[in-house]
């Protein structure tokens, strides 16, 4: 009778998920470095934006965790910003006390250190703490740049809700 090869996870010395050995640190840790790479399209402005819904750092002054949906909107130069190291650095304030509108400048100021992009806006949407939302919108523009004019497209019926 030929030999079957019984599957690792069919086989009763297979290690179950509570059996595996959790690694002594994450394999990514928090960091405030930010990596770059070439903008893939440097002769024209287009618009990257990133959703961070799960900002949190803490209240300096009573330690209590503070949360935000941040929104960055950039258009970058020579540079973009690489995500994971993004996502890295908004982590890296999770343990870090920080006023609403320090935080978010500091950030606008790390991520124009970084990429040097021709236009960049950052909204971060505070949730409610003591029965007050707080939102912060900071803003750079490169010197000398200036956007294209708005063109603005006709709505559709399904956008507006007008039957027609």
């Amino acid at each position: 009778m030929p030999k079957t090869k019984i599957p690792a996870a069919a086989r009763s010395d297979a290690a179950t998920p509570r059996e595996r050995p959790v690694p002594a640190t994450p394999p990514s840790a928090p960091s405030k470095e930010l990596h770059v790479f070439p903008n893939p399209a440097p002769k024209r402005d287009y618009v990257i934006q990133f959703q961070i819904p799960e900002f949190t750092c803490h209240c300096p002054l009573t330690g209590q965790p503070d949360f935000a949906h941040f929104t960055i909107d950039y258009i970058a130069d020579k540079l973009c910003v690489e995500l994971k190291s993004l996502k890295m650095y908004m982590w890296s304030y999770r343990n870090e006390g920080a006023f609403h509108e320090k935080v978010t400048n500091d950030i606008l100021d790390d991520i124009v250190k970084a990429v040097d992009p021709r236009f960049i806006r950052i909204t971060a949407k505070w949730y409610v703490r003591g029965g007050i939302y707080t939102n912060v919108v900071a803003e750079h523009r490169k010197k000398g740049w200036k956007p294209q004019p708005l063109v603005e497209l006709p709505k559709h019926s399904q956008e507006t809700g007008l039957q027609g």
